[in-house]
């Protein structure tokens, strides 16, 4: 009898480390599943918002084309990069004439389609409009970092000029409380050169951006 109890204990552990076994197979495959299944979710959701700004991107595009204004709109970022030579005399934050008759064209048809836009005006948060300068102005009059933040100076007086300017134009105003909730002025100084053949482009690099910042950009 006591063999046989010996016998019966074994297959009962047997038994039970068997079943324990198949228990957290059975757990480690429930987990990777779950985590396979929230993996494609949150992937099909990011490719959903990506395409559906892409395509708000493109009809941004379009509404400036049909209207006839000179602004190429970067089909991923939404950034609208606008030349100073569109805007400013060399070295100076005052809008030329020029300049104004572009942001009277440019403007109202920019915030019309933003907010007329379904996906742009319930996920855009913040327009950022940006100055930047090149890296040649004020060169030798100044020490480095004085050279620098003169630049700053500048490219936040000009991206000042050109939201204010923007402001007063004859958009859509029943949107200008949102619009004033929105907009960001900020200078960048010289530290985001274009580049063309890996050398600085100075004319392309004096510049104002218009960057769209999204509430699906910040996950």
């Amino acid at each position: 009898m006591r063999l046989k109890r010996k016998f019966d204990d074994s297959n009962e552990n047997n038994i039970f480390w068997i079943t324990m076994t198949d228990l957290m197979t059975g757990l480690v495959l429930v987990f990777i599943v779950m985590f396979f299944y929230t993996y494609m979710t949150s992937h099909l959701e990011l490719v959903k918002q990506k395409l559906a700004k892409e395509n708000a991107t493109k009809s941004l595009q379009e509404s400036l084309d049909i209207q006839n204004i000179d602004a190429t709109i970067d089909p991923i970022t939404g950034i609208v990069k606008i030349s100073n030579l569109e805007l400013f005399e060399l070295g100076s934050f005052e809008l030329s004439n020029k300049g104004k008759e572009y942001l009277d064209k440019f403007a109202p048809a920019y915030f019309d389609s933003l907010i007329s836009n379904n996906y742009l005006n319930k996920h855009i948060e913040k327009i950022i409009i940006e100055g930047h300068t090149d890296s040649q102005n004020f060169k030798g009059q100044y020490s480095d970092d004085e050279q620098y933040m003169k630049n700053m100076e500048l490219s936040l007086n000009r991206a000042f000029s050109v939201a204010n300017y923007m402001t007063n134009t004859a958009y859509n105003k029943t949107n200008s409380d949102k619009l004033r909730k929105m907009i960001i002025v900020q200078g960048a100084s010289y530290s985001s050169p274009i580049l063309t053949n890996g050398k600085e482009d100075y004319a392309k690099s004096r510049r104002v951006e218009l960057k769209i910042i999204t509430k699906d950009m910040k996950n």
